[in-house]
């Protein structure tokens, strides 16, 4: 029983809610997967070597009857895998180029009673499909200001209040600093970064423009696809502007309870621009519990790095002072800001 193979665009619609099945290697299924696929193998990382050394030296026949081998034993396992996951008899398949493995595992499926559909093209055609999506032209407004504004904390106001919000650091794991890493989990590949950050600006579709943070191409070691990038290069911004005192303060909320070799750690990465008296003095006020004088050291070196990066960005940006960190009250003034611009 052939299975239907469908393009990206159908693929994703009619698998939402579906049980997506990725076939490929665990290795592979690592570096980059359609988002809520689960991979279910049909060789593990060793045979997968195995066979594609077998095939390049022995040829496609010999491979196929040793893969065959490998397969047959695990038949009754995939089956019935599927068919406690499945919430109804439908399933989406895919391997890398939607060939003999995702065609194999579908025909295995329909011959046993579900109904199964491939990816026409796989893995490869939807990484295209994702990188052409990246190039479409988006109304975009990015929300900036230095070190300690608590952006994120207004972000995720406007995203409870329906607004099209692209939380960029929380999808790359990191805060995007020498710092960015504290707190957060181990950051992805690069691929399912990218994957998962398609998947939100889908999941976010509305008349509304996209709000994200005015951030560098670069988070941790997760960057912003170029295509994706350039919009943002034109965006408008609104810029926070929030007493210094208020965000050393807030800084101190956010890394009061982190481990101060972790803080240790971060400085040293900021050494050669914070000068060998000012990390000095880093390390010793750490040492000592004082993490208002660490976070007043470091802000020194973040303000100015920020308003550098600034120079080129004045004639696309909106100044907005605000006297508090509380995001419900600074969140409120934003909205006015992102309204007269949309």
């Amino acid at each position: 029983m052939t299975a239907e193979a469908l393009n990206s665009t159908d693929f994703l619609d009619k698998s939402q809610g579906e049980l997506i099945v990725d076939v490929r290697a665990p290795i592979e299924y690592f570096k980059g997967h359609i988002v809520n696929a689960l991979n279910i193998p049909l060789f593990d990382n060793m045979e997968r070597a195995e066979i594609g050394t077998m095939f390049k030296q022995q040829g496609k026949e010999k491979a196929v009857t040793r893969g065959l081998e490998i397969v047959s034993p695990k038949l009754v396992s995939f089956v019935n895998e599927v068919k406690a996951l499945s919430k109804s008899k439908n399933v989406f398949v895919y391997c890398f180029r939607g060939g003999m493995r995702s065609n194999s595992f579908a025909w295995l499926m329909n011959t046993s009673g579900l109904n199964a559909q491939i990816l026409k093209g796989g893995y490869k055609a939807y990484r295209n499909h994702i990188l052409d999506n990246f190039g479409q032209t988006r109304k975009m407004i990015l929300l900036g200001g230095k070190t300690g504004s608590g952006k994120t904390d207004i972000l995720k106001e406007l995203e409870q209040q329906e607004y099209a919000v692209i939380d960029l650091e929380k999808i790359a794991h990191h805060k995007g600093s020498a710092f960015g890493a504290i707190n957060e989990q181990k950051q992805n590949p690069q691929q399912v970064f990218e994957n998962e950050l398609y998947q939100a600006f889908i999941n976010k579709e509305s008349p509304k423009p996209y709000i994200l943070e005015d951030e560098s191409q670069s988070i941790g070691y997760n960057k912003i696809p170029q295509p994706l990038w350039q919009q943002m290069k034109q965006a408008p911004i609104i810029k926070l502007d929030i007493p210094f005192d208020m965000r050393v303060q807030k800084l101190v909320e956010d890394y009061t309870t982190t481990d101060t070799d972790a803080l240790k750690l971060c400085v040293t990465k900021i050494a050669q621009q914070l000068g060998p008296l000012n990390t000095k003095l880093c390390i010793m006020h750490l040492d000592k519990g004082q993490l208002e004088d660490v976070a007043r050291i470091s802000l020194s070196y973040y303000d100015k790095s920020y308003e550098y990066k600034y120079g080129d960005k004045k004639g696309r940006i909106t100044e907005l002072r605000l006297d508090t960190v509380d995001p419900k009250a600074n969140a409120e003034k934003v909205k006015q800001v992102i309204d007269s611009l949309s």
